[in-house]
């Protein structure tokens, strides 16, 4: 079977989970983390060198502030617990986004983490935290005229791999795979430049109900899939 480098996911559906149970969206999103466990095992069976998840949005800042403080400290829990399991498995952690404005402990606790397991290659962990596609665009703009703000941009260089070597995924291959849960057709602002050939798996399933047979599936469609990158057959 055909199998992905680079697998991207959009959580999504941890609120209608909760809201299906008659419990709190909070509650759906502290499920959602053991379906991250069973992304994350999946990746490893399956010999997925890259995993990618999207797990705060900089539009989510708009959410309630009791979820949003919520959520924070599911991430900060998070880290806290499974960094003995990412060691373990000899994961190395990234992440992609302004996590600068994240709360200070968290963000403290993330650079510690990414620091601590640096050196791994089993797999790549790359958790999207305050994210926006379209923000990433913007900083990459701007480092790019920082570094060149000494001398006048050659704007014959100003190339798409210019643009990429500076956007925040600048380490990482772009997504072969993009899977989104909960049965919803939109990328909402995720890996916009990155996803241009990126196959599209759209599953029906909340994501705290994905599982490791979920993931599988997603990666049998891609083996079906003709990646022609623009080219014919």
């Amino acid at each position: 079977m055909d199998t992905p480098q680079h697998v991207a996911i959009i959580m999504d559906g941890n609120g209608r989970w909760a809201k299906k149970r008659k419990l709190t969206r909070l509650a759906g999103h502290k499920e959602g983390i053991n379906s991250v466990k069973k992304a994350i095992e999946a990746a490893i069976r399956n010999k997925i060198p890259y995993l990618t998840l999207y797990a705060f949005s900089s539009e989510n800042w708009n959410r309630p502030k009791e979820e949003v403080n919520g959520l924070m400290s599911l991430l900060h829990g998070f880290l806290e617990k499974e960094l003995k399991l990412l060691i373990e498995n000899k994961i190395q952690l990234k992440t992609i986004g302004r996590i600068h404005e994240l709360p200070k402990a968290t963000h403290k606790l993330i650079v510690e983490s990414k620091e601590k397991t640096a050196h791994f290659d089993q797999l790549t962990l790359t958790i999207a935290l305050n994210y926006s596609s379209q923000n990433e665009i913007i900083d990459a703009v701007k480092r790019i005229i920082q570094e060149e703000r000494e001398s006048t941009i050659n704007l014959e260089e100003l190339t798409y791999p210019k643009i990429a070597s500076h956007l925040d995924t600048k380490d990482l291959p772009d997504p072969d795979l993009i899977i989104r849960t909960s049965g919803e057709y939109r990328l909402s602002n995720f890996l916009l430049l990155q996803s241009a050939y990126a196959e599209i798996y759209t599953s029906p399933i909340l994501w705290p109900d994905f599982n490791q047979s979920h993931f599988t599936t997603a990666l049998e469609h891609f083996a079906q899939r003709e990646r022609r990158y623009g080219k014919i057959s």
